[in-house]
């Protein structure tokens, strides 16, 4: 049997020992060379991954809560980056969608109720201003179309009360869903991240607000209610408690006008003139598109401004103070204004001001 030792002696003279010396030294460069290059590689990669990284968790926030910020520094005067363009534009391609649809959803063959059976609508379900104005609770009753007899009522008082009877619920309503809104908007606000139904719900209130570049700031100034006096105030004054020709024609309680839709001619208009007085199906139609105007148009901007001070300084809007920012409304400016104060005054609008229609809903009952 061959010796371990005289073994090692053989492969010493073939030189064998030396051709495996030689390729576990080439083996061991080789690996360190090896090494190093993947160390370059993963060092050189990481600023990369990070920055990928980066921009996919930044794509998939929609809400940044630094707009708390950027908005309380424009309404102190402040410069931001959006303080020159906030509630200045307006896209307007989807502003009046919802508000078509109401139209639309309207059953053609609508009932009028006359002045007299209104009025004993009222008296069989114990609805009275009075009451209102005591317990600050409203019934959900809502009057499709003013009667026609209003005009020919002659005791000022009950012409008043009736007219204020049947637009005071729609009022309301909107301005339900104007603070079941608002309330998911600041819900949105206080989160770093939004689902993706709530972001497909901020998508349809940009459009329908007409906010541009998704301006979070802005949605907040206009996504606000119009204060009950002020409401009532414009609509008795644009239609003269009820009884004018846009207002039993065309439910148009706020003498709104438009160039392309469809409405009223003004008798008083110039034949060269193409604005119409718009007309609706329903009154509530009406509210709705009233409301949508002060809250988007940039003539009310200033209106808008000083609600949002309101919310920050006082628990409840102050109608006297701001109906004074309603001046671009008419022609006749601040005079308008003066009215609208003496309407609100001679009739105690205010009372009404922060009076809550009983709940149809959950959601409803959820803010009143």
């Amino acid at each position: 049997m061959l010796k371990i030792k005289n073994y090692k002696k053989i492969l010493k003279k073939k030189n064998i020992f030396s051709k495996i010396n030689v390729n576990r030294e080439f083996k061991s460069i080789y690996g360190t060379i090896l090494s190093g290059f993947l160390l370059i590689i993963f060092f050189y990669s990481i600023p990369i991954i990070a920055n990928i990284g980066g921009a996919l968790f930044i794509k998939s926030q929609v809400v940044e809560n630094n707009s708390k910020k950027i908005f309380k520094d424009t309404l102190e005067g402040k410069d931001t980056q959006l303080s020159d363009n906030l509630d200045t534009q307006l896209n307007i391609k989807n502003l009046f969608d919802d508000i078509f649809d109401i139209n639309e959803k309207s059953p053609t063959d609508v009932v009028r109720l006359n002045a007299a059976t209104l009025d004993q609508l009222f008296k069989d379900t114990n609805y009275n201003l009075k009451s209102i104005r005591d317990k600050k609770i409203v019934k959900p009753i809502e009057i499709n179309l003013l009667p026609a007899e209003l005009k020919k009522i002659e005791n000022s008082k009950k012409k008043k009360e009736l007219f204020i009877k049947i637009v005071l619920p729609l009022i309301l309503e909107e301005n339900n869903s104007v603070r079941i809104d608002r309330k998911m908007l600041f819900s949105i606000l206080n989160k770093n991240n939004n689902t993706s139904k709530e972001k497909l719900w901020l998508k349809k209130k940009f459009k329908q607000y007409g906010v541009v570049d998704n301006d979070l700031s802005t949605l907040k100034i206009r996504m606000d209610i119009v204060p009950v006096s002020i409401a009532i105030a414009q609509a008795a004054k644009e239609t003269g408690w009820g009884t004018s020709r846009f207002a039993i024609q065309g439910n148009a309680l706020f003498g709104q006008w438009t160039w392309s839709g469809e409405g009223i001619k003004p008798a008083a208009a110039d034949n060269d003139s193409k604005h119409k007085v718009m007309k609706f199906k329903v009154l509530r139609a009406s509210v709705r598109a009233y409301i949508r105007n002060l809250n988007t148009h940039s003539s009310y901007r200033f209106f808008r401004k000083e609600r949002a001070i309101q919310r920050d300084n006082y628990t409840s809007l102050k109608s006297l103070e701001l109906v004074e920012f309603l001046d671009q409304y008419a022609e006749t400016g601040k005079e308008y204004t003066k009215i609208l104060k003496k309407i609100i005054q001679q009739n105690s609008l205010t009372d009404f001001d922060d009076a809550k229609i009983l709940p149809g809903s959950k959601k409803i009952k959820n803010i009143i």
